[in-house]
């Protein structure tokens, strides 16, 4: 597996998702964003499932392949609007055939290193899900007690893990009866009543450039 970053806002990198594989794959396409991936080209691979607007399968890697075939997660970033010192992740992705193996917390570990080496006091995202806010605490992200008015928790990075911070966020999805939680979702803060913060992933490094 090999994380990487593409390019800072000011540079404006782009990146072609199928849709079909990963959620908001829209949003990678503007270049308004940094963007940041892990690829695993020896990966396992599933075929993209099949949708209302499905497109022509293309061989992988073919000059006719529209899209990136070795990403199995991206995110994209930028900076605050009126904090220079702060850096938001606005969207993590992780390939569908993918998902659960840690990939997407790895992937936000490692944007977190890079923005701090770049001199971010602070790196934030704001999630809408137990799952996610769960994997972002993986990351080293934590709850700082506020939410968007999307009724998302913002979590931040660097900060201090422990568990009553932990289970204040997901007290806030237990409790807020306005949020409409799945069976899964419901099962999921359940299981995780009373725990401490999970444990933290292995930042990964970014690979060192050809000489």
């Amino acid at each position: 597996m090999e994380f990487a970053l593409l390019g800072w806002p000011v540079a404006g990198p782009t990146l072609r998702l199928d849709f079909r594989e990963f959620s908001y794959a829209g949003k990678f396409v503007m270049s308004n964003t940094g963007k940041a991936v892990a690829r695993d080209p020896g990966g396992p691979r599933a075929e993209p499932r099949s949708v209302d607007a499905d497109v022509e399968r293309h061989e992988p890697g073919s000059e006719s392949d529209p899209f990136e075939r070795d990403v199995v997660a991206a995110a994209a970033f930028n900076e605050d609007r009126t904090d220079p010192g702060v850096l938001w992740i606005r969207y993590i992705t992780t390939r569908h055939d993918r998902r659960g193996e840690g990939i997407g917390a790895r992937l936000a570990a490692f944007v977190a290193d890079r923005a701090e080496e770049r001199g971010y006091r602070r790196c934030r995202i704001a999630v809408n899900n137990p799952f996610a806010y769960h994997a972002l605490y993986k990351a080293g992200f934590v709850f700082t007690g506020r939410e968007t008015g999307l009724a998302e928790l913002v979590l931040e990075c660097p900060g201090q893990r422990d568990a009553a911070t932990y289970q204040c966020g997901l007290d806030t999805f237990r409790t807020d009866e306005e949020r409409d939680l799945s069976d899964d979702e419901r099962a999921f803060l359940d299981r995780h009543e009373g725990d401490d913060a999970p444990p933290l992933v292995s930042a990964p490094e970014e690979p060192a450039p050809e000489p």
